[in-house]
């Protein structure tokens, strides 16, 4: 019998001081990131993963507990998982291991990928569901798409044999469109793989709104795509990690200090 409780029955003592500085600051990225994708409406019910990697060797990884809803995560209810998405310290909370399998093959697979971040929005399938993929639309799509990588449909992701496929489909590039599914994201840290994953987002949203408007479409000029995709690979990592994503932790404070408990 489960000895999982309600949210509301479990007490959930802070980690902070009981972890190292270095985890204990990722945790509440972490958990910053899981209140923000709350608080733009991209999160499915309890569904899809944010990941992290914790400092050390032992290539552990941190995931929120599959019962809890996105807004509820804090940073001291994130699971310490294995490479298969396995607890490795005691936790009143249940984890998702065959979930995990998509993030744990990123992150044992590129050592630079630090975070990893997995949904599942209206928009993002939508455009995984287009045969031509993102299209250089708008500045916010050519800024990202030449690091966007496409990895076919295989069914829901519970096959270990599937995670050699899809790291070979990823390379060396930072964004995914996981086809028929939804999209993905991964970053040197936590903010830098939020912001990459925010203008995935809102490149597909912004597609399926001009597609649905009509087909008379405005294409930008030759070779403006390719200029913008340059402009992109060195301004956006400097801008989510000196700028935007310092931002963004200051509103969650605004919104609700409670995740960086």
């Amino acid at each position: 019998m489960s000895d999982v409780r309600p949210l509301e029955a479990v007490d959930i003592p802070s980690l902070e001081g009981r972890v190292s500085a270095e985890e204990w600051a990722i945790r509440v990225d972490l958990a910053c990131a899981y209140r923000m994708v709350a608080h733009y409406g991209w999160d499915d019910l309890i569904f899809t993963h944010l990941s992290a990697r914790v400092p050390g060797d032992e290539h552990h990884f941190l995931l929120n507990p599959y019962n809890l809803m996105f807004e509820e995560v804090t940073a001291s209810s994130l699971v310490k998982v294995d490479a298969v998405g396995n607890p490795v310290e005691p936790t009143p909370f249940i984890t998702n291991p065959a979930g995990f399998i998509i993030h744990s093959a990123i992150h044992m697979a590129r050592e630079d990928a630090h975070a990893v971040m997995h949904l599942h929005t209206p928009q993002g399938q939508a455009v995984a569901a287009h045969g031509e993929g993102l299209l250089p639309l708008t500045q916010t799509a050519m800024l990202i798409r030449g690091d966007v990588a496409f990895h076919d449909y295989e069914g829901v992701a519970v096959d270990m044999d599937e995670r050699e496929r899809l790291v070979a489909d990823l390379g060396m590039k930072n964004a995914m469109i996981l086809r028929n599914h939804g999209t993905l994201a991964v970053g040197k840290s936590v903010g830098e793989c939020f912001i990459r994953l925010y203008y995935l987002e809102r490149a597909c949203q912004a597609q399926v709104m001009a597609l649905s408007a009509g087909d008379s479409l405005s294409h930008p000029p030759q070779g403006s795509p390719e200029v913008t995709a340059q402009q992109g690979a060195i301004g956006l990592p400097l801008a989510a990690n000196l700028l935007a994503w310092p931002a963004l932790k200051r509103k969650a404070h605004r919104l609700d200090p409670s995740f960086a408990s």
